[in-house]
């Protein structure tokens, strides 16, 4: 049986599969991306693909703190589309 690798949302706390969740990068450009194949190089954090996830995590500024630098409204809304499909 293989091992389903486990992350922790960032707005929930909630650990879940990888695969539910979305992966937000400060390259080491320090762009911030938004990770869909979960392989770009630098500091990532984990977040559940939900609306609420997304609304705890821009109201507590809880992105900024993880990636330790700001992040554009850009950002948010390339999270949305892609929660949304």
């Amino acid at each position: 049986m293989k091992k389903i690798p486990m992350r922790k949302c960032l707005a929930t706390g909630e650990s879940l599969p990888k695969k539910e969740l979305l992966r937000i990068v400060r390259t080491p450009e320090g762009e911030v991306k938004v990770d869909t194949t979960g392989k770009l190089n630098g500091k990532g954090a984990y977040i559940k693909k939900s609306l609420e996830a997304l609304e705890i995590l821009k109201k507590k500024n809880m992105l900024n703190k993880a990636l330790e630098t700001e992040i554009p409204d850009s950002v948010y809304e390339e999270i949305k589309e892609v929660i949304n499909g």
